[in-house]
């Protein structure tokens, strides 16, 4: 899976993107690299822009192993894009176990904008 990130420090924000097929390597590799960096501050909220990817090689227990480990602050907001019904579906099952773990700050969406709006706290402005 071709990813990467940007971190716009202004806007206190990492925006990571993925294409093609994803992996449980991937995003373990893609973690360690952002963790390195000395850019990023747990503390950032995120946009995990996955409307590039096209499979998923993973299965519902390799969400839930991802889930156990966090490198954002449990007040940090992130945002998942996820275009297809697979990606949505795996997002959601991630989204659920962070949740049960405390973090409450994760949502998945289909729409950039719409994720884009609660991540600012937008949505919450204009009754979203």
């Amino acid at each position: 899976m071709p990813a990467g990130y940007t971190i716009d420090k202004a806007r206190r924000l990492v925006m990571s993107f993925g294409s093609g097929v994803v992996t449980k390597t991937d995003i373990v590799a893609h973690r360690r690299k952002l963790m390195s960096d000395p850019d990023f501050d747990p503390s950032y909220s995120q946009i995990m822009d996955f409307s590039g990817v096209t499979d998923v090689d993973m299965e519902p227990s390799d969400i839930r192993d991802l889930a156990t480990e966090h490198i954002f602050s449990p007040t940090s907001r992130r945002a998942i894009i996820a275009k297809t019904t697979a990606v949505y579906g795996l997002a959601r099952i991630f989204e659920i176990h962070r949740d049960m773990r405390g973090e409450r700050g994760i949502r998945v969406f289909r729409d950039r904008e719409e994720a884009f709006a609660w991540v600012s706290g937008k949505a919450e402005k204009n009754g979203g």
